[in-house]
């Protein structure tokens, strides 16, 4: 390549490194929202119902819907079942649009044992505990790696890690396991708790055994596996000391790190992830758990300054 070239595709080449992310794509409008988030259309639809002025944005098949709920201007999209969806669809939605802040709303499987279906579960921080390695069997027992580690005691031959993390936060990639809740959401949320009367019955009148509750506080895990098994429940329980499991907020909470967006999450429990006495209880009280999550996040966006 002649040298004037080579100079000017270097320039080309360096500018366009350092261009912010999603700096090449057109922005959907001028206006800082909100990110109200769910995982499938249920939850979806109960936010879809109370959005004000609606007005609809296509983007790589993705549905987002621009306007208001309670008084505040939002984009409200579904992320996909799962974590790799999670973190792609809110990832483009940070591209797109102008986000002050990510709310996630939807239903999740409960591992505390203290608490039951229909709760809603505000944590304060999330952990992607499917980050594992499988290990080989020795003598011994299951062994990792020699240059591998894990934080973690281990479940059989799977060893959970912590993930690396690049962003504008550190100069080298960080690692890390749990991903935190935004303070000043936290304490908005904590305040709006004490309001919202959640619902023990759904629109067929299917009720539950004890009048739901709001959880603050505690810690969240998410991966790609649905759970239904009562001794891996224990396992997350005891390791992770978590109170709510799910298949999405780990990973919005960790692209909202990265990109330095406030972020919080509104799980309330549709099932307890293999602990019930009998099967599954999801396709009974999803419902009813997206409902109850849906009102904390209007409550918390009324609050929300």
């Amino acid at each position: 390549m002649p040298p004037a070239l080579r100079l000017t595709a270097g320039i080309a080449l360096t500018a366009f490194a350092t261009l912010p992310a999603g700096a090449l794509a057109q922005p959907v409008d001028p206006i800082e929202r909100v990110a109200v988030v769910t995982a499938f259309p249920p939850e979806f639809a109960v936010l879809e119902a109370v959005l004000q002025t609606p007005d609809e944005h296509r983007i790589n098949g993705n549905r987002f819907l621009t306007g208001r709920i309670e008084g505040q201007d939002v984009v409200l999209f579904q992320s996909g079942i799962s974590m790799v969806n999670a973190a792609m669809t809110t990832q483009l939605a940070l591209d797109r649009f102008d986000v002050r802040g990510i709310v996630f709303s939807g239903i999740a499987g409960g591992v505390d044992p203290a608490l039951a279906i229909g709760d809603v579960v505000i944590a304060d921080q999330w952990g992607q505990y499917l980050e594992t390695v499988f290990a080989r069997e020795t003598d011994d027992g299951f062994a990792i790696p020699p240059w591998m580690s894990s934080d973690f005691p281990a479940y059989g031959m799977m060893f959970t890690r912590n993930v690396d993390v690049a962003s504008d936060r550190q100069a080298e990639p960080e690692n890390r396991f749990w991903f935190p809740v935004d303070e000043v959401y936290m304490a908005v949320a904590t305040d709006v708790a004490q309001t919202v009367d959640l619902a023990a019955c759904d629109a067929d009148n299917t009720c539950l055994s004890e009048p739901p509750e709001i959880v603050i506080g505690g810690n969240g895990v998410s991966g790609p596996t649905f759970v239904d098994n009562a001794a891996f429940r224990e396992h997350v329980f005891e390791t992770f000391d978590a109170r709510v499991l799910d298949m999405e907020s780990a990973a919005v909470a960790h692209v909202a790190y990265a990109n330095e967006v406030p972020f919080i999450a509104f799980r309330s429990l549709s099932d307890l992830a293999g602990g019930g006495d009998s099967e599954n209880e999801l396709p009974v009280f999803f419902g009813l758990a997206a409902t109850n999550a849906a009102a904390v996040v209007q409550a918390f966006l009324a609050a929300l300054e």
